[in-house]
């Protein structure tokens, strides 16, 4: 039987402590050194990081192709520091109003569950889950660049 939903799972270890991994998610100049896949960058993160907060990020495509800022917006649901956090991701305008998703992206709010565990004193493993793509091949789109941004921008310290 075929699900009725697909969801990215991306996990990956850094070597880090947890304290470090962790303010990738919750420090806003953090943030911006790894939000966006190859080739983009994230000129601000406004973080309100706390329950029911909601954070407005910054992605900035290449000029190659168009060079335009891309708004999200984080609604968190729960946090545990070092252990986890969930919210909801929406794609919105400079001012965190809510705009259509881009085709395919299940609707107009993609929850996330960031969970980060302690492998040793010095190493984390952390796994990111985006819920509800309505087909493998947009799933599939959406761990690409999830996994760029985690890989290629990402940088504890």
């Amino acid at each position: 039987m075929k699900p009725d939903t697909f969801d990215v799972v991306s996990a990956r270890e850094f070597a880090a402590p947890a304290t470090q991994v962790w303010r990738a998610w919750s420090d806003p100049e953090y943030v911006t050194q790894w939000w966006g896949p190859a080739g983009f960058t994230s000129p601000s993160a406004n973080l309100d990081f706390r329950i029911g907060g909601t954070s407005l990020v910054c992605m900035r495509a290449p000029a190659e192709f168009g060079g335009q800022d891309m708004y999200n917006t984080w609604t968190y649901r729960r946090i545990e520091p070092m252990n986890l956090i969930e919210f909801d991701f929406r794609f919105t305008d400079p001012t965190g109003a809510s705009i259509p998703p881009p085709p395919g992206v299940p609707s107009e709010v993609v929850r996330h569950l960031v969970t980060f565990t302690s492998v040793a004193a010095d190493r984390t493993s952390m796994t990111v889950i985006e819920f509800g793509y309505p087909n493998e091949q947009v799933r599939d789109q959406s761990k690409a660049g999830l996994e760029q941004c985690l890989l290629l921008g990402f940088r504890p310290s």
